[in-house]
């Protein structure tokens, strides 16, 4: 802001009419200077200054009403600093233009944001600064260090930008310094294709999000990635509290949208691979490895926090969320929890119950979802209402959350879904009652992908009253993730007119900022390049594909127990591969991964196809064709040892996924009566859940279910050619017909296809001591 006048601000009206005879004095000085410069000067530019220092001696004496000529008398002048709109402001200190007396610019003079001062300085008169000035370099620098000394010891201390601080005191310290505007800025979070560094700075947008798909560029590195995040940091730090923004991303297996990005088994083959050996172990140890390496992979895109995991009990495998859910038992799902700790670091002993954790910059935060009851919902359709008793929902599907909490999870995502026809996003009493109170969750509590526009029918239909509801319920921040203005304008003007009370926001961003001060965000905002390298490392490949193996659950092997099919020689004349899922890396990984449906091929990312994984595996004078969907005819005329069928669904996320029929898409169904119908086979599905296979069961000699098991593909060959064993045990019943469902472990008059929990085993064979060839094959 510029001080247009020249004179003190508290300058007397005699100052104020000599002060034409001041500029004419310091007009004269310049004047001299120039002269002296040329050489001019001497004893009559001596006399002049004198005579300018009687001047104002004098002045000084008629402005004091005194005779009094000592030098020694000061006189103050007051400088007024102008505290500067926030906005204005550029981190601690700001500055400000004033006019020299003695210059024709401009001098910038740094002050405290916070205060105004005033100083004095040893001169008869203040215009006579200017001169003394002019006269004297140092003395010039002097003032200004002065000035800048002055700034310096009147800045206030920022407890909530003090790390040794306790959590609470910086908390308390940061929200009271906060506007109504930027609290609810706070409250926000957007996807990265509305998000800028200048949208980010004006509206105080407090998170950001990659929604499926959501990327940088195709195929972006982790460098591209970090430089977005930074980008959008900077302009959150740019604020006038510079608090930093949260970025999240889907990553559900692996960091499922990064281009290269190690891609692990959905959490259905997880729940599979609970058991690993014939004692039937339980390895929760397996998913909180997997967790790790996420959370590894995810930091080396510049990203700290994970929407994951899904803890739905999927009770109806018509839902299309169904390969989200470890289990249809709440148990399983309970014990599948431990991925948490892999995601956030252990906990330790003594950490208050409830508290979000985070143990470094190596871990991400977490998030538990969705909240609650998804998984139940009348024939499996995505987002509907889950009828249940509040006993069966607290048995069913409650549980996960409350080991959830106890492991420190971060935040908590609310579901889509109703409970006896009440929308969980309007629910203040599992929400705030239950979650907040009763299980004293000190988290974040977030909505889905535009969750709050669903509470009506048709969505969005009356905004004002989904913001209410949602916020009244204890939402704390808003998945929105366009059109944030509608937002903010109208949850601003409930918050103005008492509809909805500060004190709910206060505690919606009391929680945000726990879990950036838990995050270490205010202490290191940006991302390096430090862990770019973990990005599909070899290391965490491998834990893919030791998790492929042990999820892969052998159904059916051989027509008697004493003459099995698997493990398979690797040496052999001559083997068929066929199906369309063979060698489809696409097809292979599922939904959400890349893009938020998935899509099909191998251009998406990098991986290993079952196809490729087989070439691989078998000795190398076998002969491999492939042939996607042979007829009869061609698999008649060769002679083959044995035939891999790969076959399964095509991939699909959410409402896209609900199916009523639950059939293998065409032209998986052909495929297997073709080749099965014709020799030895083995059939591996690629499913995201129990399909249609009794009508062809006869036909197959051994079955596979392999689920969606990501990019190593390494994983599926280990054990069909006896590498490793079959271990994996069904995390969900398989039933005969789609009549039967919903049909669950302890149902009444279950009959299943496939009981839960069944699964059978080989061992592992180190080599083919006694290779079949193809007569001793055709003979057995």
């Amino acid at each position: 802001m510029r001080q247009n006048q020249t004179l003190s601000p508290t300058a007397t009206t005699k100052e104020q009419s000599s002060y034409g005879r001041s500029a004419a004095l310091m007009e004269h000085t310049a004047s001299m200077r120039q002269r002296r410069k040329r050489g001019g000067g001497g004893a009559a530019s001596e006399r002049k200054r004198e005579k300018v220092g009687q001047l104002a001696k004098e002045r000084g004496r008629r402005q004091r009403g005194d005779g009094n000529d000592n030098g020694e008398d000061r006189v103050a002048t007051r400088v007024r600093v102008f505290k500067l709109k926030p906005e204005k402001l550029l981190g601690k200190f700001s500055f400000i233009p004033v006019r020299g007396y003695a210059f024709e610019s401009w001098v910038f003079v740094a002050f405290s944001v916070e205060d105004t001062f005033e100083f004095s300085y040893p001169t008869e008169d203040p215009r006579i600064m200017g001169y003394k000035m002019a006269e004297n370099p140092n003395f010039f620098m002097a003032f200004l260090f002065l000035i800048f000394w002055i700034a310096m010891t009147n800045a206030k201390y920022c407890k909530y930008k003090d790390p040794k601080q306790p959590l609470d005191i910086r908390i308390k310290d940061l929200l009271n310094r906060m506007t109504l505007e930027e609290k609810i800025g706070q409250m926000v979070q957007i996807d990265r294709s509305v998000a800028s560094p200048e949208v980010m700075k004006k509206y105080f947008i407090g998170s950001v999000l990659s929604g499926g798909g959501s990327v940088p560029a195709k195929e972006a590195s982790p460098e591209t990635w970090i430089k977005m995040v930074n980008g959008l940091q900077e302009g959150a730090l740019s604020t006038r509290l510079g608090i930093p923004m949260l970025y999240g991303i889907d990553a559900v297996h692996g960091n499922n949208n990064v281009y290269n990005a190690t891609i692990f088994p959905h959490n259905i083959g997880l729940g599979a691979a609970r058991q690993v050996d014939m004692c039937n172990a339980e390895d929760p140890e397996l998913v909180k490895r997997i967790g790790a390496a996420t959370a590894l992979e995810t930091r080396a895109t510049g990203i700290p926090y994970s929407f994951a995991p899904c803890i739905a009990v999927c009770r109806d495998p018509r839902w299309g969320r169904c390969y989200e859910s470890y289990s249809e038992d709440p148990k399983i799902v309970q014990e599948m929890t431990e991925i948490i700790l892999g995601l956030q670091g252990d906990i330790p002993a003594d950490y208050p119950k409830g508290f979000p954790f985070v143990a470094g910059d190596k871990k991400v935060a977490a998030c538990a979802k969705h909240y609650v009851g998804d998984g139940g919902t009348t024939n499996g359709i995505n987002e509907n209402n889950t009828v249940i008793s509040r006993n069966g929902l607290f048995s069913i599907h409650m549980p996960a959350y409350y080991d959830s909490i106890m492991k420190g999870v971060a935040t908590v995502m609310i579901s889509y879904s109703s409970w006896n026809g009440k929308k969980m996003h309007a629910n203040r009493d599992l929400v705030t009652d239950y979650l907040k109170n009763t299980l004293q969750f000190k988290g974040m509590v977030i909505s889905d992908w535009e969750g709050i526009d669903r509470i009506t029918s048709p969505p969005h239909a009356n905004y004002s009253y989904s913001i209410e509801a949602a916020i009244t319920a204890g939402l704390d921040m808003v998945m929105i993730p366009h059109n944030y203005m509608e937002f903010i304008d109208g949850l601003t003007f409930q918050v103005k007119n008492k509809i909805i009370p500060m004190s709910r926001i206060d505690d919606a961003v009391m929680r945000i900022l726990r879990v950036k001060f838990v995050i270490g965000l205010f202490e290191k905002p940006f991302a390096d390049l430090s862990l770019v390298h973990e990005l599909g490392s070899k290391e965490h490949r491998e834990l893919a594909r030791e998790a492929v193996r042990k999820s892969l659950v052998l159904l059916k092997n051989g027509e008697a127990d004493d003459k099995p099919l698997l493990p398979l020689p690797k040496k052999a004349l001559k083997i068929l591969v066929a199906g369309s899922h063979a060698h489809n890396l696409g097809f292979q990984c599922g939904g959400w991964t890349i893009e938020w449906l998935g899509t099909g091929g191998n251009n998406l990312t990098t991986g290993t196809t079952v196809l490729t994984a087989i070439k691989d595996a078998v000795d190398p004078r076998t002969k491999i064709v492939y042939n996607e969907n042979p007829d009869a005819n061609f698999v008649k005329s060769n002679d083959f040892s044995y035939a891999i069928v790969v076959v399964g669904e095509h991939p699909y996320a959410e409402t896209s996924g609900d199916s009523l029929n639950l059939t293998i898409p065409d032209p998986g169904p052909s495929t297997i009566t073709n080749v099965c119908g014709a020799m030895k086979c083995v059939v591996v599905l690629i499913t995201g859940r129990p399909v249609v296979i009794q009508p062809y069961l006869s036909l197959i000699d051994a079955l596979v279910a392999a689920w969606l098991p990501g990019t190593e593909g390494q994983g599926v060959a280990d054990a069909l050619f006896g590498d490793y064993g079959f271990t994996g045990k069904l995390p969900r019943t398989w039933f005969k017909t789609v009549e039967q469902l919903p049909m669950n472990i302890g149902d009444p008059h279950c009959d299943p296809l496939f009981p839960f929990g069944f699964g059978l085993t080989t061992e592992p064979k180190m080599t083919d001591l006694f290779p079949m060839d193809e007569k001793q094959l055709s003979s057995s």
